[in-house]
Formats: structure tokens, C-alpha cells, sequence
């Protein structure tokens, strides 16, 4: 069975494009290294709950749109090694450094890996 990381975050509605575009350079560094698959999903029908919701998970602020992404892998130990690389190519340093702006706040996202339990 595949290993799934997920991550839910907030971005400033005007940083849609730019966060397309970050997200894509990402997806590229962790398919080249292994990833199988890379989705990222922009918030169209994200209702507030009575308890708990998607956008108080990342504490999203008025004009902040709610982001669902998930990446797949072969497993864990694939993951664990892709993450690895990825964090120490000079291409993600760069990302994240501040050369090129995050289009969002890091803090506030949620992640985790994930064991398929039904793939249907």
C-alpha cells in the first residue's frame, strides 16, 4: 500500500497564482526525487463547522482561502528519503530561504503521513 502526506494551510486569496506557482516548483523537486503523485486542491466549498473546521485547523483569517494537498508515495521509507533530498537540494533552499517568498505562513499549516487504509 502507498504512504500519503497531507497538509491542509491558509493563503491570502490575491496569492493564488503565486502559490500555483511555488506549489508546482515543489511538486517537481518531489516527483524528480520520488514522490508518485503531488495534488494541491484551492478551497471552493469550505464551510465553517459547529465544533471544529478546516479553517480554524490553520487559523485562516478573513480573505484567506483554505489549501488541501496531499502527496503519495511507494511508502514510508520512500518518503522519509525523499524528504531527505528534497530539503537539501539548493533548488528547495532556495524556496524557502526567502529569496523567493513563501505565498503563505508556514506556522499555521498542519501535515502528516498517512498509512493507505482503503483505496477504492
Amino acid at each position: 500500500m502507498q504512504y500519503v502526506e497531507g497538509f491542509v494551510l491558509a493563503v491570502p486569496a490575491g496569492n493564488r497564482e503565486v502559490y500555483r506557482r511555488h506549489a508546482a516548483e515543489a511538486a517537481a523537486l518531489f516527483r524528480e526525487f520520488g514522490a508518485t503523485r503531488v495534488v494541491e486542491c484551492w478551497g471552493d466549498d469550505v464551510p465553517d463547522g459547529k465544533v471544529t473546521d478546516f479553517r480554524g485547523a490553520v487559523k485562516a483569517e478573513a480573505g484567506e482561502t483554505v489549501v488541501f494537498s496531499w502527496m503519495e508515495f511507494p511508502s514510508k521509507a520512500v518518503r522519509d528519503t525523499v524528504h531527505a533530498r528534497v530539503m537539501s537540494d539548493p533548488r528547495m533552499k532556495a524556496m524557502m530561504s526567502g529569496e523567493t517568498p513563501m505565498p503563505f505562513d508556514g506556522k499555521r499549516m498542519i501535515y502528516g503521513g498517512f498509512t493507505t487504509l482503503l483505496d477504492s
